[in-house]
């Protein structure tokens, strides 16, 4: 599905630079899209299971990090820094994710002159976005406690997490560790979105936090915030005034008849 928009879109463009006359896949049917599928996010037993497989993490590479500075010492060698914080970038690469909904691209491609600590909020420029808009994301106090520690840990580089891999196979090993299957890097933006929802935000609220270019994105979790369906339906338990003046009316007539006899 995914494949043929983007074949289509390859050939629309061969047709504006003059490569083609027409563009063939125009005329195929294309299958529906499911606009609402099932959102994968972490229930509450998941997410504190994810929480103690980074911190049990992070305190096994601090623990590693001791005898191999004996090591090191011992050969006069530079010694590694200490790790005050965090074993490396995917314990405050996901916290971050997990509270800013940032997708994996914009995580890596963010700059510390991006994060305005003082306002607590970061900005995802145009350039980075999926969406090519620039947008800026408020940070709670989770997420700005992080990202002061890990600026406290890092190499002062330029950008955040300065790493040339995408976190995948320590992702993968993560979530062996924490023992949950089949939730995705990209899930952590659903995570953030079902749990904004659940907490009552409005869904334009999470569109302009998320970056969705349109409500219609943002409507996949809706259904999370079940409330306002349930009084919906509620206001059905209520007698119809139809019946109850209808029940009066043979209430009142009958109490007539028996008056008259």
């Amino acid at each position: 599905m995914r494949d043929i928009f983007t074949l289509s879109g390859v050939l629309s463009g061969a047709v504006k630079l003059g490569k083609l006359t027409d563009n063939p896949i125009r005329r195929v049917d294309k299958p529906r899209i499911d606009r609402r599928p099932k959102i994968r996010y972490l229930d509450e037993p998941e997410e504190a299971r994810l929480r103690a497989a980074l911190n049990a993490r992070d305190a096994e590479m601090r623990e590693a990090r001791k005898p191999a500075n004996v090591w090191r010492q011992g050969r006069q060698y530079e010694l590694l820094p200490s790790l005050p914080h965090f074993g490396d970038h995917l314990t405050p690469a996901v916290l971050l994710s997990m509270n800013t909904g940032l997708r994996r691209g914009e995580l890596l491609a963010l700059r510390w002159d991006c994060i305005d600590f003082k306002r607590q909020m970061l900005t995802v420029e145009g350039g980075t976005a999926k969406s090519r808009q620039t947008r800026h994301v408020c940070l709670n106090e989770e997420a700005t406690r992080v990202l002061n520690c890990w600026r406290d840990q890092a190499n002062g580089g330029k950008r955040v997490f300065e790493t040339r891999t995408s976190f995948k196979s320590a992702w993968v090993k993560l979530l062996k560790r924490a023992e949950i299957a089949k939730f995705r890097w990209h899930d952590l933006r659903h995570h953030l979105a079902s749990r904004l929802v659940q907490a009552g935000v409005p869904l334009n609220t999470v569109r302009d936090l998320l970056g969705h270019s349109s409500v219609a994105m943002s409507l996949r979790y809706a259904h999370l915030a079940p409330d306002q369906r349930r009084e919906a339906v509620a206001k059905l338990n209520v007698k119809p005034l139809l019946a109850l003046t209808m029940r009066l009316q043979w209430n009142q007539g009958s109490h007539s008849d028996f008056l008259s006899h």
